[in-house]
């Protein structure tokens, strides 16, 4: 998309992202709280990761999946016609089936639709309804979200089965991340403002990549636990005895 003029920062803006920092503030005092005191500093980096991880998913984004089901507006925008009755959908389709609605942040009027408004304008795909990002994050809300939290229960229980875990969620993270900018990359980005520094390193690029990097960690860790693991099993079974 081409250039837009200076971001301006507002209250909503620096709100938000104090809202981010606070969720990792939180997610950082539960290691303390939650971890054995002998965890270590792999561990507690996995738990602070995860506990951020499902708090985001569940507050944040979840608060994006309030307002594309329950805010909506009757007004009929100029851009609409008797075949495309929303810039977010395709032709002749209405979301939850509601010819006379138009759903998404982009008609609330509740601090979280603030919030996502201004997300909205470096990715104007979360103003709306858009299909593609509504289906992934029912998926990262309702199935993201807890299995993070029971990572984090399992690195405090110290259970055997959070390696599991976590490359589960990491490989659903990066096909969540693939799937949400794939359509963009191969449509030209229509939705996308790449054009101002702010939108295209801070919100695009810093915050969505955040759950790229640090999930390709995880499964190269993973990774390094699966043979291991394997070797110790053949070893132990190459000495039972054959019926």
């Amino acid at each position: 998309m081409p250039p837009t003029t200076t971001p301006i920062i507002d209250t909503t803006t620096i709100l938000s992202l104090l809202s981010t920092l606070l969720i990792l503030g939180t997610a950082y005092l539960a290691s303390y709280h939650f971890l054995p005191s002998s965890a270590s500093t792999k561990t507690r980096v996995l738990f602070i990761w995860h506990a951020f991880d499902s708090l985001i998913h569940a507050l944040l984004e979840g608060s994006f999946l309030y307002n594309c089901f329950f805010t909506y507006t009757t007004t009929t925008p100029v851009w609409s016609s008797s075949s495309s009755v929303s810039a977010y959908l395709p032709p002749n389709i209405y979301f939850l089936g509601h010819k006379n609605r138009l759903y998404g942040s982009e008609y609330g009027t509740n601090p979280f639709a603030a919030l996502w408004r201004v997300y909205a304008q470096a990715d104007a795909r979360w103003g709306g309804s858009d299909l593609t990002v509504i289906s992934l994050e029912l998926l990262t809300v309702f199935i993201g979200a807890p299995l993070a939290a029971w990572i984090c229960y399992c690195l405090a229980k110290q259970r055997k089965d959070a390696w599991f875990w976590m490359i589960l969620l990491a490989t659903g993270e990066l096909y969540g991340g693939f799937m949400t900018f794939a359509p963009e990359w191969l449509s030209g980005s229509p939705n996308l403002d790449t054009g101002n520094w702010m939108y295209l390193w801070v919100y695009l690029v810093f915050f969505n990549t955040l759950w790229v990097w640090i999930p390709l960690w995880i499964l190269y860790e993973g990774y390094g636990k699966i043979p291991g693991t394997a070797g110790a099993a053949g070893k132990g079974g190459s000495g039972k005895k054959r019926r």
